[in-house]
């Protein structure tokens, strides 16, 4: 008999399929309920490198280290400033900080180059202090030879002095070959680095390319084509009126006359020629040195601001010619340039922020502010071409002095001066 019950077992229920449902449609008059968004939960601030104590201690080295770079940077454009032919690399390099300021509307992109600035003039500065031994022991050996000449202490004192000049020396080829940082110059064991990095291989390749690298930023070329350009544009718009004013020193019928015109028309021109330059170095064309009815666009844009960096302008060129009315001696040269550096600087700053503040606007400012922003630049134009005007019977070159137009060139433009 088997084991399972004799009852049939249940049939298993037909499912049928689900009724359709039809969606109510929505009346325009009902009210439509809308779900309440989710939260989206903002991630935590992240902290700032400098926020705490650790930072500040970083933040407060960097700082020193950036205007240490300014420092040098200023420096070394007041040397350059004072050479022949490399004189326009500083107004390639002015121009194009107060272009990058028109491009970007970022002030702090007018201060090109300050960290490698920093490491140059670090370099200079102590190696220059760390030859200070040299020079004491230098003086004492001649010295020794001028009391007692060809005695054994005279001797021993130059050799002295070729031993210490030799041990200076290496110590500061091996701080710059390991990156010229400032701390490298005060590790006297920097030799021991080196010969194990050559040791490793691959050191010359590495310093080669390094050295081609760091030139190549330097972008020479470029700096020096740009301040070409912004040099030609400049003395283009400045030739005429210079040299009426110039005639005006001639002994001949109408000489007054002529500087009078001239004066007039420089009155005219030096409130666009700025703008006129950094346009040139913004845009990097040639042609944007001339385009005026641009600049005046401008300006009804942006008036006073561009008021405001025309008046720093013309003012912070005059200390110069006040500077110029004695002969500088040759080895203080560059001290000119470092008034010219010192002033002229923020003045192209200021004109590249002028021209940002007219890019970020599409419509004119109001007439009240146009009209407002004219008013200051004419008595400023009018006071910088009378400082230019007496220049020629105060400076020292005589009439060569107006055209060494420092608002708009380099401190000494010409060759022959």
């Amino acid at each position: 008999m088997s084991d399972f019950p004799a009852t049939a077992p249940k049939a298993i229920p037909i499912i049928g399929p689900a009724p359709l449902i039809v969606a109510k449609p929505i009346s325009v008059a009902e009210p439509i309920t809308v779900a309440e968004p989710i939260p989206v939960l903002k991630p935590p601030r992240e902290r700032h490198r400098y926020d705490s104590l650790g930072g500040l201690l970083v933040a407060i080295p960097a700082g020193i280290e950036w205007l240490f770079g300014l420092l040098s940077l200023l420096v070394g454009l007041a040397v350059l400033a004072s050479l022949p032919i490399l004189q326009f690399l500083t107004l390639g390099y002015l121009l194009e900080s107060a272009g990058r300021i028109a491009r970007t509307g970022r002030f702090g992109e007018g201060f090109i180059g300050i960290r490698l600035a920093a490491r140059f003039g670090g370099i200079v500065l102590f190696s220059w202090l760390l030859l200070l031994p040299v020079r004491i022991v230098a003086d004492w050996a001649h010295s020794a030879e001028i009391i007692d000449p060809g005695s054994p202490a005279a001797e021993q004192w130059r050799i002295g002095l070729y031993a210490l000049s030799a041990a200076i020396a290496m110590h500061i080829l091996t701080a710059c070959a390991r990156g010229g940082k400032i701390r490298y110059f005060f590790w006297p064991f920097n030799f021991i680095w080196l010969i194990q990095r050559a040791f490793k291989g691959g050191y010359y390749a590495e310093a080669r390319d390094n050295v081609w690298d760091m030139t190549v930023s330097l972008r020479i070329p470029y700096y020096f084509w740009l301040g070409l350009r912004g040099f030609a544009a400049a003395l283009a718009w400045l030739a005429l009126p210079v040299t009426l004013i110039a005639a005006g020193r001639g002994h001949f019928e109408g000489a007054g006359f002529l500087a009078f015109v001239g004066s007039l028309l420089l009155i005219v021109v030096v409130p666009y020629l700025p703008f006129l330059q950094a346009r040139l170095a913004a845009e990097n064309r040639f042609s944007a040195g001339f385009e005026v009815l641009a600049v005046r666009r401008d300006f009804r844009k942006a008036p006073w601001a561009f008021a405001i960096a025309f008046i720093v302008t013309a003012l912070f060129a005059i200390p110069l010619y006040l500077f110029k009315i004695e002969t500088v001696p040759r080895e203080a040269a560059w001290l000119p340039g470092l008034v010219f550096m010192v002033f002229i600087y923020p003045a192209r700053l200021l004109t590249g922020w002028a021209l940002s503040r007219a890019k970020i606007r599409t419509e004119p400012r109001h007439w009240f502010f146009r009209w407002t922003g004219r008013f200051p630049m004419l008595p400023v134009a009018a006071f910088y071409v009378l400082i230019v005007f007496f220049s020629q019977y105060t400076n020292w070159t005589g009439v060569w002095s107006l055209y060494e137009q420092h608002a708009f060139l380099v401190p000494v433009p010409f060759l022959g001066v």
